[in-house]
């Protein structure tokens, strides 16, 4: 639905869960979370975000560092005494299964508009039994909360509260009689389906335009212009409109061939919006794409699982459509090295301080020694050539140690921003307990790029159901600076197809080394759910080209059970300036609207 189209005062938001279909497709970890649906008259709901999950409950911590995953059922949306919105929630094990933790308990979300959501923790309920179900709403006569819940024998209670929070002081709980919720039909595949409340337009606007991928509407060209060449021509942009209020510049492939250069005056011409093609997957058996922008030229590189990640190789190229057919070139094997004798991973371009490097991961042998290293592109070296690279040097501390040895560490990208150079990585400790994969970063020198200058600072661990979902995993991360925020995606869950892209944002101006100045979104930006077809896409990197246009290369599995391969898209912006990763070509540029019109003046 277009923004333009949404013109009743007031909406209505149906919260639901989802029936697990199976592991492969939607598993207990993404169905037991809350789903939203939108309608215009409480009977017709369309479900947003795919009909994904979008406030997902986070894992709790074990004495030794591990992660107890968790799950929710029963969400009950409604309305705080300030206006902003509460979710209240069962707190249940990652499968669904009871949670011995959360009994006589129930979980506490808050949200200022029904994006974004902070989990405040669990409200006592003054029960001993687990809670069944849960209502709530705020009684404006007596200024208070009123909580109706049942629990798994049939009993039903009420607390009130002046204030709602885990430290709350709630009355002790009142048996009542039964409760029930509306019921709600909808033919939204596998919805459970919870309470409905109404919203304004704005929310209705915001939420349409955030979770549902946008497709272009318009397309506006100048109607007329003056040019004295060919080249000026180029000069002409369609600005290209779409359903969710945002815009993108476009290329024009102009028809001058009746304009008489010499020759003054006024020439109607026609041209068509450009749109790079591109046929996902566009090179199989190579995950963890990176495409970069290196003295003109553009140069792509991947994990090679045709040869069971044992060689590295670089295509390039002048533009990156021709990277697709561009012949490759080996730079790196695991017999050049004996520190690198096996399985060679996630290879990246940066480029810091004017010099180009490759940063990626490499073990002498197994799997458990898998370690960051980072090779340096030598002065006017080409990039094609193996002999140009300098020999791979394993990442280190400020103190001059490896940079970690009670396991791996893997997937480092690196980015400037202000005076300083960062890296972020994935690191997994194996002894004495397998923690899963946490997310770190840290500070280099500009100098030596493999020389961490400051202490690893944790991220981000795995802890909402979609980043664990199968394994403890969060991993790939890569920057995307624009000037709003400062980004990070990342990839989480098993390298299969459920593998999904989560995100971390901070401002511009904050401590980068300060955990507090990130936010990570409780929901992904891509799932097998997102495009057609596309299974447990991730690993994304992130290129601009000469027009400031961004793409995202990343790897999916093109049908079930495919190999991992990459894919390359577009990427948009959304009306808050975070990164959209799902707007695919035919949503990206309608083809009825690409041809455009002008006046050129010639004099």
């Amino acid at each position: 639905m277009k923004r333009s189209d949404m013109n009743q005062d007031s909406y209505y938001l149906l919260c639901y869960t989802r029936v697990p279909v199976d592991e492969t497709t939607y598993a207990p970890k993404l169905a037991y979370s809350m789903h939203v649906a939108y309608s215009e008259n409480k009977r017709d709901f369309q479900p947003l975000n795919h009909n994904s999950g979008i406030l997902f409950a986070k894992a709790t911590d074990n004495p030794d560092g591990t992660l107890n995953a968790k799950s929710l059922k029963n969400p009950y949306l409604f309305y705080r005494k300030d206006g902003s919105f509460g979710v209240l929630a069962i707190s249940v094990l990652g499968d669904g299964s009871e949670d011995i933790s959360s009994k006589g308990s129930v979980l506490f979300f808050t949200s200022t508009d029904l994006l974004h959501y902070k989990e405040e923790g669990l409200i006592d309920l003054k029960g001993d039994t687990y809670v069944q179900d849960i209502t709530c709403h705020y009684d404006m006569s007596q200024m208070k909360y009123i909580i109706r819940w049942s629990d798994t024998e049939g009993n039903c209670y009420q607390n009130k509260t002046n204030d709602l929070g885990p430290k709350s002081e709630l009355s002790a709980p009142k048996k009542t009689e039964p409760f029930s919720i509306e019921p709600i039909t909808t033919d939204i595949e596998g919805a459970v389906p919870r309470n409905v409340i109404s919203i304004s337009k704005e929310i209705a606007c915001k939420l349409v335009g955030k979770l549902m991928v946008p497709e272009n509407i318009s397309i506006e060209v100048q109607a007329e212009c003056k040019a004295a060449c060919e080249e000026d021509l180029k000069k002409i942009k369609a600005i290209a409109g779409y359903s969710d209020g945002t815009t993108a510049v476009k290329n024009i492939d102009w028809d001058g061939s009746e304009i008489d250069w010499k020759k003054s005056g006024a020439y109607h011409i026609k041209g068509r919006v450009h749109q790079d093609h591109f046929v996902n997957p566009i090179a199989i058996n190579r995950a963890d794409p990176c495409i970069g922008r290196w003295n003109g030229k553009y140069y792509f590189i991947a994990t090679n699982d045709a040869d069971n990640n044992h060689s590295l190789y670089i295509r390039e190229a002048n533009n990156i459509p021709d990277l697709l057919q561009a012949e490759e070139f080996k730079i790196l094997d695991t017999t050049m090295y004996e520190h690198l004798g096996n399985l060679l991973w996630a290879p990246e371009f940066h480029i810091v301080r004017g010099e180009l490097y490759i940063f990626h991961a490499g073990t002498p042998g197994e799997f458990v020694k898998e370690q960051s290293h980072v090779m340096k592109l030598k002065k006017g070296g080409n990039p094609i050539k193996a002999e140009d690279w300098t020999m791979p040097l394993r990442v280190l501390k400020k103190d001059g140690s490896y940079l970690y040895d009670a396991g791996i560490t893997l997937d480092m990208t690196c980015f400037e921003h202000g005076e300083g150079v960062f890296v972020v990585w994935a690191q997994r400790q194996f002894t004495p307990v397998d923690q899963g994969s946490w997310l770190y970063i840290a500070e280099v020198s500009p100098e030596e790029p493999w020389k961490l200058i400051t202490d690893p600072v944790l991220l981000s661990k795995p802890d909402y159901g979609w980043a664990n979902n199968h394994v403890f995993v969060d991993e790939g991360p890569f920057s995307l600076i624009t000037d709003k925020k400062v980004f990070v995606t990342f990839a989480s869950a098993l390298i299969d197809e459920t593998y999904t892209v989560g995100l971390l944002s901070a401002e511009l101006d904050t401590d980068l080394l300060d955990p507090a100045s990130w936010t990570k979104e409780n929901y992904p930006l891509l799932t097998s759910r997102s495009v057609p077809g596309e299974y447990g896409p991730g690993h994304n990197s992130y290129v601009t080209d000469e027009d400031g246009t961004v793409w995202n290369a990343y790897h999916a599995r093109f049908g079930i059970g495919e190999p991992r391969s990459s894919g390359i898209r577009r990427v948009h912006f959304d009306m808050e300036g975070y990164p959209v990763l799902d707007l695919v070509e035919e949503k990206d540029l309608n083809k009825e609207l690409a041809e455009v019109h002008t006046t050129v003046y010639v004099s």
